[in-house]
């Protein structure tokens, strides 16, 4: 099932101790260049505003640079909140991606709104305006098709008439919009594999063919870290887990730490517990140990692709992650770019002796059947 599933990158731009925002900026085109030269299959951005762990607040425009310092790889927002902009101007932004990086741009759109009171205030959106994600989406998808009745003589240059892919990011509840759109669905985590499979039958089950996917595709998304071992590689989870424990406790998102210097903080009890909890659940441990719990999550979800969103503090450990986890792939005789032919209803995509993907690192290559 690994060699007959995509897979791709999202990163979330995040800050680390000693270095600035800007600096993770630069991070994240670096990092892109890797992940194609990998073979994976696309490399998303994120959007957060006010977060001090987080640099990527505009994932257009971070976007056009990854793209602009890649060739081949499909670059994305992972995702849009499209609550917190006129679907408009979203439809201009990625019409002049489109436009500048031809077949390699997809609209990852998700439902949040700004964290707190005073962000939303700023952002100009409210909670409500997140109720109505279904009908923002709905106008987006007609600026770009062309179809949209509500300003009549109104057109988003250059992007209507353009073939923008659109995903729709969900965590429970959002499963329902994409099935009801008819686009693919990207959700997450698997740590939550009990939620994510509710939402995903959910999402098979209502699905409604459209002119932009004729049958489900579900994207999984969660932290996959691969190390020599199973400890080094958990020791990669370390940062984020500390930082998202610290958030629930005090309120603040901080840069991400190195492994060691947690390990030998003084936690509350509270916050040990966090801690403890949030290391439990991710696709861990060395090559072997990695491939037979992706092999579980596809199998369980049928997902069409993964996308991994492991952050940490060791850019050159999550690197060499990314490279262990292609090679646990490459050994299924298949590369990771391409998704092959469709499905039968209701099936997995089958793997064929003809099934072929170009990857900026390998060329052509072929699954056996």
């Amino acid at each position: 099932m690994i060699a007959a599933t995509r897979f791709s990158f999202l990163d979330r731009s995040r800050t680390r101790e000693g270095h600035d925002g800007p600096g993770a900026l630069r991070d994240t085109v670096t990092l892109a260049r890797e992940v194609e030269s990998l073979g994976y299959h696309r490399f998303w951005v994120s959007e957060h505003h006010s977060v001090p762990g987080v640099a990527g607040s505009a994932p257009t425009v971070l976007a056009a640079a990854v793209a602009a310092a890649t060739s081949a790889i499909r670059v994305g927002t992972g995702g849009v909140m499209l609550p917190n902009h006129q679907p408009f101007v979203v439809a201009e932004q990625f019409g002049v991606l489109a436009s500048l990086f031809p077949g390699r741009i997809d609209m990852g759109l998700g439902r949040s709104v700004g964290f707190t009171d005073g962000v939303r205030r700023a952002l100009g959106h409210g909670k409500e305006d997140a109720e109505d994600f279904p009908g923002r989406l709905t106008e987006l998808l007609g600026w770009i098709d062309g179809t949209q009745q509500a300003h009549p003589q109104v057109h988003a240059r250059p992007a209507e008439g353009l073939d923008i892919p659109a995903y729709v990011l969900a965590i429970g509840e959002g499963a329902s919009v994409a099935a009801a759109a008819g686009l693919p669905l990207v959700i997450g985590d698997l740590r939550g594999r009990e939620k994510v499979l509710r939402a995903v039958e959910v999402y098979r089950r209502d699905f409604r063919p459209s002119a932009r996917a004729e049958r489900p595709e579900v994207i999984v998304s969660g932290t996959v870290a691969v190390a020599a071992t199973r400890e080094a590689a958990r020791r990669l989870l370390i940062p984020e887990t500390w930082a998202m424990a610290y958030a629930r406790t005090h309120g603040s998102f901080p840069p991400l730490a190195p492994a060691e210097e947690i390990e030998a903080r003084t936690m509350t009890a509270k916050e040990r517990g966090l801690y403890e909890r949030g290391l439990e659940g991710h696709i861990h441990g060395t090559e072997e140990q990695v491939t037979e719990q992706l092999e579980t999550a596809i199998k369980e979800t049928g997902a069409d692709e993964v996308l991994v969103t492991t952050s940490t503090y060791d850019r050159e450990a999550l690197v060499e992650s990314l490279r262990r986890l292609a090679g646990i792939v490459r050994r299924g005789g298949c590369p990771l770019l391409s998704p092959g032919p469709p499905p039968a209803a209701g099936g997995r995509p089958p793997v064929r002796g003809s099934r072929t993907g170009v990857s900026s690192s390998g060329g052509p290559g072929r699954c056996p059947g």
